[in-house]
């Protein structure tokens, strides 16, 4: 604009106001003048309003004025206004800073203190390694070498259970502002003017611990209920039952507390805590919720309701939320678990034994949900479809447990295994008693006659990055699902409306429509509604609609984000679906195991290097070494698959069938997709020796098959041709699991076929870390020992039946097996042992 907005100036004589006019003289208006130009203004702020005009000219005060004149004080008005929201923008952005800026000092003086703790520890280390072996009087590192002793206050009465509750207050605090714990920062997570906060994870502790601190714009109150409320932001976490609260008389809360978690997979239990929880606001404002486990004989619920639940526990953990000046707070969060991961299948340790895991899973998800509720109270957050954020959070959320149950299976959930005759690989789960009315309105509930079938497995991935994968199969759904499938569940959210599978064929156009809802903060989770078109494939049902619709969240697809899986869980839904709509989850998770035990001695294991004469072992497949580097260095995944199907009861066998069939074919259809966005491409690879195609595959391939002939008379393969390349393909493809393992005194596998790799479920590369005496039993072991004499004199030796297990801790079952000697081209040279297991299936 022409004039001089910067220089408007006001100024009040009696009942006059002056203002500068677009040649910079000052014009007089009355008091009255001003209100009526303010009671226009606010009902129409905007300048090219008919509606405004309407109003002056109705307004007699307003008339000696010229319209020039009221033109230039409406842009006056807008001009101040919009300078009042920037310096009150300014002036919360000041707030924030000077908050962050407290935040940083404070955390720099935690290093500093770090810091001396560790010069003082490593000049009385160097002292003890200098000095002779006596008593030491130097009292100045006590505290450094000191470890903490479990509590022997008696939990039984109030008294007790309050010096519980203040020694967790002290060893909470020391964790999240002092250095009672080694903290190191959380690879990925680099503060910065766009970090949610600042995040670190304990470096060799007992138990696995993370850390956070941030800025919320909420007040410390609020943000303590949000917390307290650990199912609302916590996805794994089941329930949260408060047995006992009281108050402990110095202005504090005790509650004793029963918690459940969920099992991620379907291949270890899920866990429990019974806890003390503290609440109180310190002497100088600051609210402080602190827990930790309680230990003794029968302390928690009773045994029925955990039976299935492994007790973990929690150290000293809790949330310091401190209240900032001019609104806001300031949030340390630390949880500390020891998850007892020594129940669990080996490949699945680094879930429990990683601080990182913990911080992805709890601390950052609960800096970012009291950041997503404080967002969406002051109006920042917008959704589609009118829906209000509280709203699709509770769908997000509903969605996540559904999954979850049906992963776990919980029987005080209703839920019991079916026993198949035979050996399976997909557990099937029935549940007859479960009513879908986890909704607010009755009149939308679902019971189904029959019940919900759940078919589900877990399965290894290897050198598959998890948010490639989830973003193919979000992104090319025709690729895995069958549309009648679809169909199918979605005719069941209709009231007696159940049809099997080809009753009415429908057609899939191959359209897919992603509609968003809405997403987190960081765009970490999206929520949106799939629109599948169809067409009717019958001429009477030209003109009904045959589109379905799918309630659908995704998580973890951006590789760049720090996430501990990757989801992809839908649910059929009502092309209206209500705010209470009922659900039934199915879908996929991605949990990656690249973490290792220790978080430190991982990061130890990317940065070393390999000796390259260890590399060039790996084609007779003798070097450990060889093998531990190819796994560090292709990341291996855990791919959860579960899908729901209501029945009736007199569909129970038909419904089962299908969806035994249904679940094998898109784990079939993922391996196959998961093998072509495989940065190796192609087959599975075995490092630069044996990926299937090398010269050494084909030779190898090559003396398997004659080597069968040679020592048992027949042929191993049927169609044996004398080209290698058709030797091998035929091989790989073989119906029966071969596998070969090395001649040491610990003998190793070096080759399996696709079928030896799908019963270990195990990838060519983390083939190099199993031994023989690993897979089988002990009854196949002393098999195996007898005819060893046997096999080495005549050749070969036929083995019993008997049981073996995989990798993942599943049993597999097998008719027979085979052993012969693996000859080199000599024809009198062992290269290797080989073995065929018949009619192998999982138990």
């Amino acid at each position: 604009m022409a004039m001089a907005i910067a220089h408007h100036r006001e100024s009040s004589s009696g009942s006059l106001t002056r203002h500068l006019d677009s040649t910079g003289k000052y014009v007089r208006y009355t008091s009255e003048q001003v209100e009526a130009l303010e009671r226009v203004y606010a009902e129409c702020p905007k300048p090219s309003s008919l509606r405004r005009q309407q109003l002056i000219r109705e307004c007699p005060i307003l008339s000696n004025i010229e319209p020039k004149q009221i033109k230039v004080w409406f842009q006056n008005r807008r001009c101040r206004e919009k300078q009042r929201k920037e310096a009150s923008r300014l002036q919360t952005v000041n707030r924030k800073l000077n908050a962050m800026n407290k935040l940083l000092m404070e955390e720099n003086d935690r290093l500093q203190k770090q810091v001396s703790q560790l010069v003082c520890e490593n000049g009385f280390m160097r002292q003890q390694l200098q000095t002779v072996p006596a008593a030491t009087t130097d009292a100045s590192c006590d505290s450094v070498v000191t470890t903490p002793q479990p509590s022997k206050t008696d939990a039984n009465n109030p008294a007790g259970l309050l010096s519980i509750a203040e020694e967790t207050l002290a060893e909470f605090l020391s964790k999240a502002t002092g250095t009672a714990v080694d903290w190191v920062q959380m690879p990925g997570m680099k503060p910065g003017p766009d970090s949610v906060g600042i995040f670190a994870i304990s470096q060799s502790c007992g138990g696995v611990a993370a850390r956070a601190c941030g800025l919320v714009s909420l007040e410390p109150a609020k943000i303590a209920e949000i917390l307290k409320d650990r199912p609302s932001w916590f996805r794994d976490c089941r329930s949260l039952e408060v047995f006992t609260m009281f108050p402990a008389g110095n202005g504090g809360t005790i509650e004793l507390v029963y918690t459940q978690v969920y099992a991620p997979t379907t291949l270890a239990p899920a866990r429990d805590f019974w806890t003390l929880r503290y609440t109180i606001t310190l002497e100088n404002g600051s609210l402080v919720v602190c827990e930790r486990s309680l230990s003794g004989s029968g302390a928690g619920p009773s045994p029925a309701a955990a039976a299935q639940f492994v007790r973990a526990e929690m150290l000293p953990s809790g949330y310091l939320i401190r209240p900032c000046e001019g609104g806001g707070s300031i949030i340390h969060i630390v949880d500390h678990l020891n998850l007892e991961a020594w129940n669990v299948p080996e490949v699945l340790r680094p879930l429990y034994e990683s601080s990182k895991v913990v911080a992805q899973n709890m601390t950052i998800a609960a800096l970012r949900y009291v950041r997503q509720i404080a967002q969406e109270t002051s109006g920042e957050v917008v959704y589609g479809l009118g829906r209000q954020p509280a709203v699709l959070r509770t769908f997000s959320q509903r969605l996540s447990r559904g999954f979850n149950d049906l992963v776990n299976g919980f029987n005080d959930n209703g839920w019991s295994l079916i026993n198949c005759e035979g050996a399976e690989d997909v557990v099937l789960a029935v549940n007859s008693t479960k009513n879908f009315g986890t909704t607010s309105n009755p009149a939308n509930s679902l019971t189904y006659p029959g019940g919900v079938l759940c078919a589900k497995a877990s399965m290894l991935l290897q050198n598959v990055p998890p948010a490639v994968l989830v973003r193919f199969l979000r992104e090319h759904r025709s690729e895995w699902a069958d549309f009648n499938i679809d169909a199918y569940s979605a005719a069941t959210l209709k009231a007696n409306s159940y049809a099997y599978p080809g009753m009415r064929p429908t057609r899939f156009t191959g359209s897919q429509i992603i509609m968003p809802l809405g997403h987190t903060i960081e765009h970490e989770e999206l929520l949106e509604v799939i629109r599948l078109e169809g067409h009717p494939m019958v001429q009477e049902d030209a003109f009904v609609s045959r589109d379905i619709h799918l309630l659908q969240i995704c998580s973890g697809i951006n590789e760049n984000a720090v996430g501990a899986c990757s989801e992809l869980i839908f649910a059929p839904i009502d092309e209206m679906f209500p705010d209470d709509a009922p659900l039934l989850p199915s879908g996929f998770r991605i949990i990656p195991l690249d973490s290792r035990t220790s978080d430190a001695q991982g990061a130890l294991t990317t940065q070393r290097t390999l000796d390259l004469t260890s590399s060039l072992e790996v084609g007779s497949g003798t070097s450990n070494i060889a093998g531990d580097a190819s796994s560090s260095q292709s990341p291996r995944s855990v791919l959860t698959i579960a899908f729901q199907f209501p029945f009736e009861s007199s569909m129970q066998d038909n419904v089962m069938n299908m969806a035994q069939q249904y679940v094998r074919s898109v784990i079939s259809s993922v391996q196959r997709v998961a093998m072509a966005i495989s940065p190796s491409g192609g087959s599975p690879s075995l490092g630069p020796k044996l990926s299937p195609g090398s010269p050494e595959a084909l030779t190898l391939a090559h003396w398997i098959c004659k080597s069968y002939s040679l020592q048992l008379g027949t042929e191993l393969i049927s169609s044996y041709s004398l080209e290698s390349d058709s030797l091998l393909k035929n091989l790989w493809n073989h119906q029966d699991a071969i596998l070969c393992c090395s001649l040491k005194s610990l003998p190793v596998f070096m080759f399996a076929n696709q079928a030896g790799l799908d019963m270990l479920e195990t990838t060519l590369v983390a083939l190099q870390d199993i031994t023989l005496d690993k897979i089988f039993d002990e009854a196949g072991r002393k098999a195996l020992c007898s005819d060893f004499p046997k096999l080495m004199q005549q050749g070969f030796a036929y083995l019993p039946g008997g049981i073996c297990a995989s990798t993942m801790g599943r049993h597999v079952s097998y008719e027979q097996a085979i052993a012969w000697k693996v000859l080199e081209a000599d024809e009198t040279t062992v290269h290797c042992l080989a073995f065929s297991f018949i009619n192998w299936s999982f138990v």
